[in-house]
């Protein structure tokens, strides 16, 4: 017998489609006030349920955001370039509903979309040659142009709300002595051109979806990013600082950036350049020190310069020239930091 249960604000009311001679009452009031609240809740969870296209999505960040949207019953879209890929790292049994689209699709699954986060790009911690300096840049114009034109392009009423858009602190240059938040001026680096110029394309964005462009300092977390390639060298040199340990280092633990990238695709104050960094950037002898201290190693011999070069070429000087970022409109936000310093960030990924 086929049955259909329907809400209502006083009732539980049951239909038969089968047999009409059977006798099943139209109402009844047992636990009633039980079943409003489920009913209640049901309902406003599908209200507050998103529709999410992430690109980036199989990188360190990007992993961390899918499963966090997937567990908060969010429809997620994973926008890739390699699906083989994209289906090994969130396979179906794990995160039944997820659609996986290679670029053919994006624009299908950017349309009905309520946000797209946007994190595509080659990763900057690795050696640079002429050429991935090329790609580096390339990667995240090329990716963040297409999502832009394909928002642009979508429909009034299946157009995206909000643009979510990584970018870097990189953004501000380097130095020893000064401060910058959102409104500092940009450098004049490579990292800094990069980042002007991938900015500059998500700012191209319809002016009727809300942009937070989320500048995003060294993400610390288990299993990837500037730390996994660090540890290594660290340990062979007994866990000193890194060059001369006086450049600042704007770190931010891999939780705090997923949520603050969550927080920017469903709160509406979320908008314009926002850093993504820890409240207490540090000095990275200090970091070094604290990093030795969790690992329960010495840190007293310096890590010299030409070993990082020797492992990341022109890319060392994401370690070795450093900025002191600070994330002035997340605290004017409210954003809660779990990991305010990186003693306790280090500790929670490395314990």
């Amino acid at each position: 017998m086929k049955m259909k249960v329907f809400c209502s604000p006083t009732s539980l009311s049951w239909t038969h489609s089968i047999s009409p001679s059977l006798h099943i009452p139209h109402s009844f009031s047992v636990g009633e006030n039980k079943f409003r609240v489920f009913c209640a809740a049901a309902q406003s969870q599908k209200a507050n349920q998103m529709t999410v296209s992430v690109t980036g999505a199989t990188g360190f960040i990007g992993k961390r955001l899918v499963q966090r949207l997937h567990a908060d019953n969010h429809n997620v879209r994973v926008l890739t370039r390699s699906k083989s890929k994209a289906e090994l790292i969130f396979p179906v049994r794990d995160f039944p509903g997820i659609i996986i689209a290679e670029e053919s699709r994006w624009k299908d699954c950017i349309e009905g979309s309520n946000a797209v986060v946007n994190l595509a790009g080659m990763p900057i911690s690795t050696r640079w040659s002429p050429e991935i300096k090329k790609e580096i840049k390339h990667s995240r114009i090329r990716v963040t142009s297409k999502v832009v034109d394909l928002i642009n392009n979508s429909p009034e009423g299946v157009r995206p709300n909000v643009l979510v858009s990584a970018t870097a602190v990189g953004y501000y240059g380097t130095s020893e002595t000064r401060v910058f938040d959102e409104s500092s001026p940009p450098g004049n680096d490579y990292l800094a051109e990069v980042c002007r110029e991938w900015e500059g394309t998500a700012l191209k964005v319809n002016k009727d979806v809300r942009l937070a462009l989320i500048r995003i300092g060294v993400v610390l977390g288990k299993d990837g990013g500037a730390l996994a390639k660090m540890i290594p060298i660290f340990m062979m040199f007994a866990g000193g600082p890194l060059g001369s340990g006086k450049q600042w280092f704007s770190w931010i633990h891999l939780d705090d950036i997923v949520n603050l990238i969550y927080e920017a695709i469903s709160n509406p104050s979320y908008k314009g350049v926002i850093n993504g960094t820890a409240p207490n950037p540090v000095r990275l002898s200090e970091m070094c020190e604290q990093l030795g201290n969790v690992m329960g190693r010495p840190s007293w011999l310096p890590v010299p310069d030409f070993a990082l070069k020797a492992v990341l070429g022109e890319g060392a000087t994401v370690v070795l020239d450093g900025q002191r970022v600070v994330p002035a409109k997340a605290k004017e936000l409210g954003f809660p930091f779990k990991y305010p310093y990186v003693k306790d960030a280090l500790r929670s990924i490395l314990s």
